[in-house]
């Protein structure tokens, strides 16, 4: 009778153990929201063009994008504004065009970015991003998310959380390189926040990640070159002020 015990007990604390692991689900598929807000009026600086505007234009704009995600592709793409937003087409124009396409086997981008009026495509390697993780976790849309800091374009912070329940190494805009989706981000030299809103498991359309058709597309380099030579046809950026907003868009050019 001992013996049928102890063997009872054996094989309950076997399927204990193992309960958790089934339990714990990894998602590959899937479309998540996300809303993004940006300080507009911080965005804008203190020049005398800035301070005309800043009385016309709300404190934030805030959009909702859609990252879908299949066979470890995914696209990031603008899906509609705050109910009720008022902000001029200058400010939104960039953020409804804008796209980018991932495919994290080949190590691949497609992107779409619109900058001084001008449509650009760009294809070109995967950004690779250096990270420190953190001991600090937040549940953000019913996943448990551990921090990691990471530094873009050589000077510029982004705080992220990302979780490993989703397998995919990617997060909005072109930020990626964390073992899991990166659901909640951080910018503040761009003063913007990345937060996943929901996660939608169902209704994934796989036919439409896919590359961005281009004719004519450029590498980052080319884009680079082509950034500095229009800023510097504007003969400003002498000023702290100037600086500091071609900075911004320099990074968000490349974001």
């Amino acid at each position: 009778m001992k013996m049928k015990n102890k063997f009872l007990f054996t094989v309950c604390l076997s399927f204990c153990s193992i309960t958790p692991l089934l339990a714990q689900q990894f998602i590959d598929k899937a479309v998540v929201e996300y809303e993004v807000k940006t300080n507009v009026k911080k965005t804008m600086g203190n020049s005398s063009f800035a301070e005309m505007l800043k009385d016309k234009l709300p404190q934030f704009k805030t959009a909702y994008y859609n990252l879908s995600f299949a066979n470890n592709k995914s696209i990031f793409k603008f899906d509609h504004w705050e109910p009720n937003s008022t902000m001029p087409e200058f400010l939104r124009r960039n953020d409804e065009d804008n796209i980018w396409y991932f495919d994290y086997n080949q190590g691949t981008s497609s992107i779409q970015k619109g900058v001084f009026g001008t449509m650009f495509n760009i294809e070109d390697s995967i950004k690779h991003i250096n990270w420190k993780f953190e001991n600090e976790n937040r549940m953000i849309a019913g996943f448990n998310c551990r921090k990691a800091v990471g530094i873009i374009m050589d000077s510029v912070y982004v705080f992220a959380f990302y979780t490993d329940e989703i397998t995919i190494p990617g997060g909005p805009c072109s930020v990626n390189g964390l073992p899991g989706l990166i659901m909640g981000m951080t910018i503040p030299r761009l003063y913007t926040s990345y937060i996943a809103t929901k996660v939608m498991l169902n209704d994934v359309n796989v036919a439409a990640i896919k590359p961005i058709p281009s004719k004519k597309p450029m590498s980052f380099t080319e884009l680079k070159k082509t950034f500095i030579e229009r800023t510097k046809e504007w003969g400003g950026g002498d000023d702290e002020d100037s600086k500091k907003w071609i900075d911004q868009l320099l990074w968000n050019t490349f974001l």
